[in-house]
């Protein structure tokens, strides 16, 4: 609570008090953060945005995509603000290239994977768990495209753990992040997908059947962020960062199912 009590002083100093003309270039009435967002905080994102511009004179920009193709854009000069991704080895790989603002380098949750299908599916996910998807009514499971998308590795790394890879890698069909794949099961196109619990918890996806998978199936999606060392708005990019890590952000991403610690026999090295 101090600490957010902190960074609402700060927030409402820089909107109040008289600016020099470096300052200006740094934060403005009408300023706006481009952030690069992975797509399980598409539903958790919108929330955070919205509680943080009510304490400041900060508009949040987001697009949410795959981490993978984010950190590609990143290398490219892509133009962001802050990179919010699904796995921390893409932000600490861009924190020793040198394209992170010096410290601001954190981990702000770990995400949860879950096998999703729909409220009247003729499948019990919840009580069949693995056993769904070697099911012959399943015919199409959607999960991200693991060439890019953490929780795409993450997916196929638990289904060879059940020993089911090879019985079901034929009925995968690929999103190109794990939003598409849970538009793709949401819609019926797949009879199942194994999504980010964030999205399964999501208004469009509640009311859907899922189970969430073992943590210990699967490598730890442990997530992480950066302020790009190029961007022009550092100091309410830096004031977002601590905003989302904060007690009151980690609420709201309690909500959408995210976790803080690391599974007890996957702590980070």
């Amino acid at each position: 609570m101090p600490r957010l009590v902190a960074l609402l002083a700060l927030l409402a100093t820089l909107s109040l008090r008289p600016l020099s003309r470096a300052a200006q270039t740094t934060v403005t009435p009408e300023q706006t953060l481009k952030v690069a967002a992975a797509a399980d905080l598409q539903f958790a994102m919108q929330d955070l945005a919205k509680e943080f511009e009510k304490n400041s004179n900060v508009k949040i920009d987001v697009i949410y995509g795959s981490s993978g193709n984010f950190f590609s854009q990143i290398q490219n000069g892509a133009p962001f603000d802050i990179f919010f991704s699904a796995d921390m080895e893409y932000a600490k790989k861009l924190d020793a290239a040198g394209l992170a603002e010096p410290g601001t380098l954190a981990r702000y949750a770990v995400g949860r994977l879950v096998l999703w299908t729909l409220p009247g599916s003729a499948v019990d996910v919840a009580k069949d768990g693995w056993k769904t998807l070697l099911d012959p009514r399943v015919q199409k499971i959607a999960v991200a495209n693991p060439e890019h998308a953490p929780y795409g590795r993450a997916a196929v790394a638990a289904l060879r753990s059940a020993g089911i890879y090879d019985q079901v890698k034929d009925k995968l069909v690929y999103g190109e992040n794990i939003s598409q794949a849970a538009q793709f099961a949401q819609s019926g196109n797949a009879q199942a997908g194994l999504v980010a619990l964030s999205l399964a918890l999501s208004p469009g996806m509640k009311d859907g059947k899922w189970w969430e998978v073992p943590a210990d199936a699967y490598p730890p999606i442990e997530q992480g962020v950066i302020v790009l060392q190029s961007s022009k708005n550092k100091t309410a990019a830096r004031a977002f960062l601590e905003f989302v890590v904060s007690a009151q952000g980690r609420e709201t991403l309690k909500k959408y199912g995210f976790s803080f610690e690391m599974p007890a026999k996957q702590q980070s090295t």
